[in-house]
């Protein structure tokens, strides 16, 4: 019986996939195999006992501990895309609504309530105020082509924009569903100096903090807009006003607002809504109750932001599950402990990413409890689990 803990409420479309004649859920037992949650921060936590992954539901893991967990063995996981579409929608509403100004002209016409029959002739009037500008045949600059970022770029396309696109590690999936209309931008300094939009698909880390910044606006065209759903922190908020004030940023649209984003008429604050429609929760409850159970049940893994992914169907009896830092010689000590034993490998599959490897072995026959004990010894070894075949 496997032991699943949800620290926030998950869709029903996804827990209603889990055999529970095999799993509890959200049980009073300390003990959890895995936990699934969205937004809730687990910086500080007390694990529980047992716990061997965590599966954040959306694609963002700033509310995981994530370098800690790798060091205790704790495999993380993420569901990149789930949530693309809905994301992608509010992106293209942010075009429109930082090009015209709707917003304004709404809150403008609500405060016409009690002039009855003048009504009409007070919008046409007033209307004038809140004119825009179309977004075909403007220039769109796209800034990491991830699931969101291509989805973008294409139907912006289709809406008669030149789309710009930077990404320097695209992967393959991506740039085969990159629409042939995007065109490829040298560079990210390329791309700022040409565009009338920028649209921000990349992660905050360390290296992208503050991503737009003083240096970075001094590059880019007067009246540009900016739309950030990727992550706040991604633009420096001193810098971002800063060209506001001088006429260089026209509109900021955030999904991401905190005290400094209130009370400009040109940044345009969203309440984080870009995964908030129930079938983006769906397709994310869906997809980290795929991905937990997998790994529970055969060890693969897939979309894992701290470990690498590594999957291999189940080939021999027993399968042994092997996390360890990447370091020379790992798999040939593994192999000769294992010959040691007189146990042979029917299959194996070795991967690795950054500082961490994962290793799925599978073995004909049975494995003795000593086994895992001693490839536990080696120097560099965070963690290791027998799965008994079917």
């Amino acid at each position: 019986m496997y032991n699943i803990t949800t620290l926030n409420k998950i869709s029903k479309k996804g827990l209603n996939l889990i055999d529970y004649s095999r799993y509890s859920v959200d049980g009073e037992d300390a003990y959890a195999d895995a936990i699934i949650l969205r937004s809730f921060k687990m910086h500080g936590m007390e694990l529980p006992a047992g716990l061997k992954a965590v599966a954040r539901a959306g694609a963002g893991t700033n509310n995981i501990p994530v370098e800690e967990y790798t060091g205790k063995g704790i495999v993380v996981f993420n569901t990149p895309g789930a949530n693309a579409n809905s994301v992608k929608e509010l992106v293209l509403m942010s075009l429109f609504i930082s090009s015209r100004k709707i917003i304004r002209g709404v809150r403008w016409t609500e405060e016409l309530a009690g002039k009855g029959d003048d009504i009409p002739k007070l919008v046409e009037k007033g209307k004038s105020a809140f004119a825009g500008s179309e977004i075909k045949g403007k220039t769109l600059g796209i800034i990491g082509l991830g699931a969101i970022g291509v989805m973008v770029a294409n139907d912006a396309a289709a809406l008669g924009m030149n789309v710009i696109g930077y990404d320097p590690y695209i992967s393959i999936d991506a740039a085969w569903g990159l629409s042939r209309a995007v065109s490829k931008a040298e560079s990210v300094e390329a791309l700022l100096s040409c565009c009338d939009y920028i649209s921000l698909h990349i992660p905050l880390n360390d290296s992208t903090k503050d991503f737009i910044n003083k240096e970075k606006i001094g590059l880019m065209k007067k009246g540009v807009k900016i739309l950030n759903f990727a992550r706040g922190g991604l633009v420096e908020t001193k810098a971002l006003k800063e060209a506001i004030n001088e006429g260089i940023i026209d509109r900021y649209v955030t999904d991401f607002p905190d005290k400094d984003m209130l009370g400009s008429e040109n940044i345009i604050p969203i309440p984080h809504l870009g995964a908030s429609t129930p079938e983006a929760e769906e397709n994310c409850a869906v997809m980290a109750v795929n991905q937990i159970v997998s790994f529970l049940e055969t060890g693969n893994i897939r979309n894992s932001v701290n470990y690498p992914d590594c999957e291999m169907e189940m080939n021999g009896d027993t399968r042994i599950i092997i996390g360890n830092k990447n370091v020379p010689n790992m798999v040939g000590q593994i192999s000769s402990l294992l010959a040691e034993h007189n146990l042979n490998i029917a299959n194996m599959i070795n991967r690795n990413k950054r500082d961490y490897a994962y290793n799925l072995i599978d073995i004909d026959g049975p494995v003795p409890e000593n086994v895992k004990d001693a490839i536990e010894k080696i120097d560099g070894v965070i963690f290791t689990r027998i799965i008994e075949g079917k």
